[in-house]
C-alpha cells in the first residue's frame, strides 16, 4: 500500500462517517478487512509514521487551543484525529499549525479532536484477519520529547501570540 492509497482510505472513511471519529474508526476497520494482512500492516506503518511526525510542541499548542487544554493522552488522541482529517488538513497543520483555523470547518470539542479509536483500527483489522496481534511494525519509535520548542499551555497570552488565527476562532481567553 502506498501513501496515496493510505490517504484515499482515510478520506473515504472520514467522508462516509460524516466527520464522526468513532464511526470513522469502525468504517476504517471494515475497509481494512477487505485487504490482506500485509497491506493492513502497511496501512499501520503509514499511520504510525504520521503519528510520530506530528509529535511536535507547536501542534500540541494548537491542540491546547482547540481543546481548551491538552494532556499527554489528549494530544495522542488529537494526533490520531488529525490524521483522520486527511492529507490536506494533516500536512497543512504540520506546515503551519495556526492554519488549522482555516483548514477546519465546524469543530465541536466534545466530538472533534479525539481520534483514539482511529489509532487502533489497523490493529483491530489485523487481529480479525489473522487471529493474532499485529507484530512490531519495524519503524522508529516516537521521540522521547516532542520536536521543537516547548510551549506553556497555561499561558493564554503566549498561545494567542503563537496561534493568532486559532486563538481568535477557538481561544477561550
Amino acid at each position: 500500500m502506498d501513501e496515496t492509497e493510505f490517504w484515499e482510505i482515510v478520506d473515504r472513511s472520514r467522508e462516509a462517517a460524516d466527520g464522526d471519529p468513532e464511526e470513522q474508526a469502525d468504517l476504517l476497520v471494515d475497509r481494512l478487512l477487505q485487504y490482506d494482512p500485509d497491506s493492513v500492516l502497511d496501512f499501520a506503518r503509514h499511520f504510525e509514521a504520521r503519528y510520530n511526525r506530528a509529535y511536535r510542541w507547536d501542534l500540541w499548542g494548537a491542540a491546547a487551543v482547540l481543546l481548551d487544554g491538552a494532556s499527554d493522552d489528549a494530544f495522542d488522541y488529537f494526533r490520531c484525529w488529525l490524521i483522520g482529517q486527511g492529507r490536506e488538513v494533516f500536512e497543512g497543520a504540520l506546515h503551519d499549525p495556526d492554519a488549522l483555523a482555516d483548514l477546519l470547518g465546524e469543530f465541536d470539542e466534545e466530538v472533534d479532536g479525539d481520534g483514539e479509536e482511529l489509532g487502533y483500527a489497523a490493529d483491530e483489522a489485523y487481529e480479525q484477519l489473522t487471529g493474532v496481534e499485529a507484530p512490531d511494525l519495524g519503524i522508529p519509535s516516537q521521540a522521547e520529547e516532542p520536536e521543537g520548542t516547548p510551549l506553556d499551555f497555561e499561558d493564554d497570552s503566549a498561545l494567542a501570540s503563537r496561534f493568532p488565527r486559532l486563538w481568535e476562532r477557538f481561544g477561550t481567553g
